[in-house]
């Protein structure tokens, strides 16, 4: 796997371009921006790039409202497919952000229900009761993201819903020949939906990776050989901080120790953790 040998650099593509925080529908090609730092990524060493959102959302990327369109803020799919092949032209693979476990009230599904409300065929996309109400007023309860109900969570136990999604991943793959995805918040996805998800992708793409977003100090539960190539190493990421800012140089010994020491016992003898020195989080 052409990942466990990589050097990542992130960008949260709508700060880096510049792109307005709320979405004002109009569209300029800020993206190209990115390709145009191929060979500032390839001169540090780094020959990976994840990209946090970029497709078409209400705001900060992460409230999605289509994620057939590139957001109107970075351009357009063929402005964006031009920055992927010039990435790929310097040796650098793509790693996406998936967003699957919660979409944005502008997403078009949800703004369906708002609509037609029990008659919308998309009623069961999302966790939805009908005998509540919203802090939005909508006319009926649905379950937000951690209480965030701005993020609008998807029901991932829906073949539509799921349907869609790999839908949308072929077709990634086919426009912009990505190499992965980084699954935002993958400790609060459907554990089933992501057994799926890898048999998908498996099928998709040669040593398609897939990295998941876990905070737990144990990510062994979704190290498995049919869910995650690796997960986010938040240990090692607080060790490091804590190494410069605070002189605690025990805490990342005792985390890479308990993580990948030579004892019978660590925790992930044979797998894979994609430590980081800082993200967009």
């Amino acid at each position: 796997m052409w990942a466990y040998e990589s050097v990542f650099y992130q960008i949260y593509p709508m700060g880096f371009c510049g792109a307005p925080w709320e979405n004002d529908g109009e569209t300029v090609n800020r993206v190209k921006k990115i390709g145009d730092w191929a060979e500032h990524i390839t001169s540090v060493g780094c020959n990976a790039l994840y990209l946090s959102p970029v497709f078409e959302s209400d705001s900060h990327g992460y409230d999605t409202r289509d994620f057939r369109k590139i957001d109107g803020r970075l351009g357009t799919n063929a402005d964006f497919a031009a920055v992927c092949r010039r990435l790929h032209d310097a040796g650098i693979r793509i790693v996406l952000d998936g967003v699957f476990n919660h979409v944005g009230r502008g997403f078009w599904a949800f703004r369906d229900v708002q609509q037609k409300k029990w008659d919308s065929p998309y009623k069961d996309w999302f966790h939805i009761s009908f005998d509540g109400n919203s802090n939005y007023n909508d006319g009926f309860w649905y379950e937000g993201w951690e209480g965030h109900y701005e993020l609008v969570k998807l029901n991932l136990r829906n073949e539509a819903v799921i349907r869609h999604i790999f839908d949308c991943i072929r077709g990634w793959v086919e426009e912009f020949d990505i190499d992965g995805l980084r699954l935002d918040v993958a400790y609060s996805l459907d554990r089933d939906f992501m057994r799926r998800l890898r048999a998908f992708c498996d099928g998709l793409k040669p040593d398609f990776f897939l990295v998941g977003e876990v905070m737990s100090s144990d990510c062994s539960p979704f190290l498995q050989d049919d869910m995650l190539h690796a997960c986010t190493n938040y240990d090692c990421y607080k060790g490091l901080y804590s190494s410069f800012n605070s002189m605690n140089l025990f805490e990342i010994t005792h985390s890479l120790q308990r993580q990948f020491g030579p004892e019978y016992w660590t925790l992930y003898k044979g797998k894979h953790l994609l430590s980081f020195v800082d993200n967009h989080d």
